[in-house]
């Protein structure tokens, strides 16, 4: 079975319910789940520009708008989701296992709704969140993403949020970053740091993945990278971008860090719509398997591929 450290459902989930629609995980997506083997999630509270998808429907028009309305749809769209339970420790997820539920950890995707309001960062706490990201791909008062200015990275205010985080029980989470902030990060003192959702820059030299020297600096920081499922990350040419390539992003990091270090974060988003799709044979979650079964191929022996498949990220959410 598999635990997914990167959802973005809640996207699916806000853009429905606001149409109208209940039960929108049960009716759109839990047959994938069960399909792909996938026990388990963490959903990202991730909020596009305000002129971008379903946003520009509403009358949202800050992100900490669209983050609240978000948070929203989730805690309506749990109580109609009777087979999951939102966890926030390993201990739980592996409680909800047993019980025969699917569980979710929560999480945040880029913090540009705090703005320079740090108290933010309690709130999304207290909503549930575990783990959280800075950036998206944008600058904002914390930090710089990947789609942002090279020579920015974190700022003072970043540094405070860090710290913040880390008091709050959240895990810093570096995917989206540039790769100064990503330094930056690294430079802090204090706690484990992961990447829930970037490949290796080696086997596919994109900004959003990430170099064989970063890849040693989460490992030595006690962290995680999951492998991504979206095809830009995965290759550059369109033919080999393929659950196999995939395959060898884990084989790569299981090489350079130890397999200890590697774990799933699929990013799934094809119902998002064109330009989301993932690579072939992992178009969605219910193809989550063939990842299992491609790392069987390469010599991976069934615990190597049950730490990559779960393990692993629970034990950074003990």
């Amino acid at each position: 079975m598999i635990f997914d450290g990167h959802s973005d459902l809640l996207y699916d989930v806000t853009r429905r319910r606001l149409r109208g629609e209940t039960h929108v995980l049960e009716r759109h997506h839990l047959d994938d789940l069960r399909r792909g083997g996938v026990e388990g999630m963490v959903l990202s509270l991730w909020t596009s520009a305000p002129g971008e998808t379903f946003w520009k429907e509403t009358d949202c028009r800050t992100a900490a708008e669209r983050t609240a309305r978000m948070m929203d749809c989730a805690r309506a769209e749990f109580a109609q989701c009777p087979w999951l339970t939102v966890v926030r420790t390993a201990a739980e997820a592996r409680a909800a296992r047993v019980a025969g539920k699917r569980y979710a950890f929560l999480g945040v995707e880029g913090m540009a709704a705090a703005g320079e309001d740090l108290d933010w960062i309690d709130r999304c706490a207290a909503f549930g969140a575990r783990m959280g990201m800075l950036t998206w791909n944008e600058e904002n008062a914390l930090a710089t993403g990947a789609g942002g200015d090279r020579g920015h990275g974190l700022t003072a205010l970043g540094r405070q949020a860090v710290e913040k985080m880390r008091r709050a029980g959240m895990v810093v989470d570096v995917s989206h970053l540039n790769e100064r902030s990503f330094w930056d990060v690294i430079g802090l003192e204090g706690g484990v740091v992961i990447a829930s959702h970037s490949n290796c820059r080696t086997l596919c030299d994109v900004p959003r993945n990430l170099t064989d020297d970063q890849l040693r600096a989460i490992r030595d920081a006690g962290g995680v990278v999951g492998l991504n499922a979206h095809y830009a990350f995965v290759h550059r040419e369109r033919e080999r971008q393929s659950v196999e390539t995939l395959a060898l992003h884990a084989a790569h990091m299981a090489e350079v860090m130890g397999v200890e270090h590697v774990c799933c974060g699929f990013d799934f988003c094809q119902y998002m719509g064109p330009g989301n799709e993932g690579a072939r044979g992992l178009e969605s979650a219910a193809g989550a398997q063939s990842l299992l079964c491609e790392l069987e191929k390469l010599g991976m022996s069934r615990r190597e591929r049950e730490m990559i498949a779960r393990e692993n990220l629970l034990r950074i959410l003990e």
